[in-house]
């Protein structure tokens, strides 16, 4: 049986793509490797941009989702600052007439929300479905599962959403390892947050504090060593040396949990097409936490390839035209996600002393200069297009 539409992945990702081809007369097949009605990552928080909010709610996933209480915690201002100089800016919601410019919600509710308009929507998962490799020929995709005794896949186009994309063939993913990781941790201050984040440029690397719930969500660019240090120091040594490394703009912490630490590193596809195939999401690019770009470009990309899909004749769904069309699309989006992120990092996280001066400048400009100010805000709640 030729299928139309196969999707790896019924991730976040991989199921805003499901989503979107819903209302299309299309022969959609999707498969996760996680068994029914449970998440592979646990509960984490996820930066959401309102540009990500505006596709959930077309997918009427959005709802749901933010009737859970505590789920999604607005961002209404981001304080961006650098240690060891002056400049600082406040980007505000208000100022461009939102809501919020984005929310930190849970992983494990937006997961639920998704499964739950897969049903309803009558779109099929199969769970518990490894996948070993995805080959093709001119004619369609093959996608082979690891269970030997399971039959081939066919279908038109495969799109590919498992968050590695090491299985499609053809697929150059280019990685740069930043030998830092990321330490992540619920922390807790004396006074409410009042939907303010905060992005600190350190020597060591960006430190952010998203607002969640009733505490912050923490993530601190650190060496493996000082974060191997930090796991390992006491809650009391902790909260202290966050205080002293993030400065005065927050006030003091009262209280820490759940600490942990994943590797950091810049993985990214050029093309993330080949032969019958497409990657998007992590699959497609994997970028630095900082500014919480990489799983707004994750939606965007599906969202814009289920357009173009549905744009598509069947029998022209997976040919070279249609999978160039959308890459071209993409581009600007993709590329700029990376030099953004990649950017910030390498301009902010270190400690040239001459490269202060630029870069409070900035800082300062960004945050007198509205036009400027507006753009950028822009940029990071829609992508670049």
């Amino acid at each position: 049986m030729l299928h139309d539409v196969a999707i790896v992945g019924a991730g976040p990702v991989g199921a805003t793509l499901a989503l979107v081809l819903a209302d299309g007369d299309l022969d959609v097949v999707v498969l996760d490797a996680r068994p029914a009605g449970e998440s592979l990552r646990g509960d984490r928080s996820l930066a959401l941009s309102h540009g990500a909010r505006l596709i959930l709610e077309r997918i009427g996933v959005w709802a749901p989702l933010a009737a859970v209480a505590g789920a999604a915690t607005p961002i209404v201002e981001i304080d961006v600052s650098q240690a060891g100089g002056f400049g600082a800016a406040t980007l505000a919601a208000a100022d461009e007439g939102l809501p919020a410019l984005g929310y930190v919600v849970s992983y494990r509710v937006l997961q639920r929300a998704l499964d739950d308009a897969l049903a309803r929507r009558g779109l099929p998962v199969r769970h518990g479905v490894s996948v070993s490799g995805v080959t093709a020929t001119p004619a369609c995709a093959r996608v082979d599962c690891a269970d030997t005794t399971a039959l081939p896949l066919l279908a038109r186009l495969a799109a590919i959403a498992d968050g590695s994309g090491a299985a499609v063939e053809g697929l150059v993913r280019h990685r740069h390892d930043y030998r830092q990781v990321a330490l992540v941790a619920r922390v807790w201050r004396a006074n409410p947050h009042r939907g303010r984040a905060y992005e600190r440029f350190t020597p060591q690397g960006p430190v952010a504090l998203l607002p969640e719930g009733d505490h912050y969500s923490l993530v601190w660019t650190a060496t493996p060593e000082r974060a191997q240090a930090l796991l390992e120091a006491s809650d009391a040594a902790f909260l202290a040396t966050l205080a002293a490394h993030f400065g005065t703009r927050t006030g003091g912490f009262t209280r820490v949990a759940d600490r942990r630490s994943f590797p950091l590193a810049l993985e990214f596809a050029r093309q993330p097409s080949a032969l019958r195939c497409v990657a998007l999401g992590n699959a497609a690019q994997t970028l630095h936490p900082v500014a919480g770009q990489g799983f707004n470009v994750g939606l965007r990309d599906a969202y814009e390839l289920g357009q173009v899909i549905l744009d598509t004749p069947r029998d022209a769904l997976g040919d070279r035209p249609m999978l160039e069309r959308y890459v071209r699309g993409r581009r600007a989006d993709r590329f700029g996600g990376v030099a953004f992120t990649h950017g910030l990092v390498t301009i902010f996280g270190n400690d040239v002393p001459l490269a202060r001066w630029p870069r409070g400048l900035a800082l300062t400009l960004l945050d007198v200069l509205p036009p400027a100010r507006r753009l950028f805000t822009r940029a990071m709640l829609f992508g670049l297009h």
